[in-house]
């Protein structure tokens, strides 16, 4: 036990706060040694803060029932308990990048689900399968910061994964022009039935910031790491348009999809690279990598979210509906689960990646 990585939750009382929590119970690198939270949870158990809030399907993890939870501005105390940390505080976001950097100036390494960070140009925005290299910016981050060990990574927004993943195995035949419409479950906006009943039976089509973030987060991804400018770079192409809603279903983000290609790859080619898809989590066996990051379904009523939201633990992607198109060349269907693979999951895959590539260490 005393081998892992001692971890901290910044935000843990929260909805991705507790799926970090679940997700790292009897995790094998990592051990939830600390739950700092806002000062009003501040002072009491785990198990008392969170009282009948607790969200996730399975029960709380008995290892944190008891632990005290601290207060999150107590950035030097609680840092000093922690190898890294977990960052999903609910703050504006001016106060989560200024509190995410310092944590990373106690030498803590943060490893982010918010998108304060995002577009700092020095920061790795990260899907491990698709742009591991860009942890390199890491470098020229603690050079700004004046830090030897710490620095802030985040994990992109949850609307892309179900599609740029797909567009990234994608990329020999150069999709240039995309069209995504993303259906959108109430967990993304930490909410449950119970707390947004006005939801049942209901659709809202907008969600704040999230067309934009849905049509520039995968730019980044696909960005290169300029040593001169010491920053990632975004890729200008494809040019993508979205549209967002939210719809009646608790877990599970659907998009429908539409793309144009310079090279024309017939059905089976585009269905070959799915499969053949893999990246650095899969070739370091991470403990939450999926094995087959990308499947597709056959069958034309596939993917379903009560069928198929939780391929691979969550951490995979259900891909349907390849078909001509009459417009564009070729669209399609994709599912992924928003708090696993979109959130929390996302992130505990790319500090696997971070202790793989040397990054995460014990104080």
């Amino acid at each position: 036990m005393s081998e892992k990585l001692k971890v901290g939750i910044l935000g843990g009382t929260g909805m991705v706060g507790q799926r970090f929590i679940a997700l790292l119970e009897n995790h094998p690198w990592f051990e939830v040694t600390t739950i700092a939270a806002s000062e009003r949870s501040a002072g009491r158990t785990y198990e008392e803060a969170v009282g009948t809030r607790w969200k996730m399907d399975t029960p709380m993890p008995e290892a944190v029932k008891k632990l005290v939870v601290m207060n999150v501005n107590e950035i030097e105390k609680v840092a000093s308990e922690v190898d890294f940390v977990f960052s999903a505080v609910d703050m504006t976001k001016e106060e989560i990048k200024k509190i995410e950097e310092a944590y990373a100036k106690t030498e803590t390494p943060v490893v982010s689900n918010n998108s304060a960070h995002r577009w700092t140009p020095d920061v790795p925005m990260v899907v491990p399968e698709i742009n591991p290299e860009h942890m390199e910016v890491i470098k020229y981050q603690r050079e700004r910061l004046g830090t030897k060990r710490g620095f802030v990574a985040v994990k992109p927004n949850c609307s892309i994964q179900s599609y740029a993943p797909v567009l990234t195995a994608w990329k020999e035949f150069e999709p240039y022009e995309v069209v995504a419409c993303t259906y959108q479950a109430i967990s993304g906006a930490g909410k449950t039935f119970k707390d947004w009943p006005e939801m049942i039976g209901n659709i809202i089509p907008f969600i704040g910031g999230e067309e934009e973030k849905s049509e520039k987060e995968p730019l980044r991804i696909w960005g290169t790491v300029d040593s001169e400018k010491k920053e990632i770079v975004p890729a200008s192409s494809p040019t993508i348009t979205c549209q967002c809603i939210r719809v009646p279903v608790l877990n599970g983000h659907t998009a429908a999809v539409f793309v144009k290609f310079r090279k024309k790859p017939t059905k089976e080619q585009l269905i070959q690279a799915l499969a053949d898809f893999k990246g650095a989590p899969q070739e370091y066996n991470l403990p939450s990598a999926p094995k087959q990051f990308l499947r597709y379904l056959e069958e034309e009523n596939r993917p379903q979210v009560s069928m198929d939201v939780d391929y691979e633990n969550g951490m995979g992607v259900s891909v349907g509906r390849i078909r001509e198109d009459s417009v564009y060349d070729w669209k399609f269907v994709g599912l992924s689960h928003n708090t696993v693979r979109g959130a929390a999951g996302g992130a505990v895959l790319c500090a696997e990646l971070l202790k793989a590539q040397g990054y995460l260490t014990k104080k």
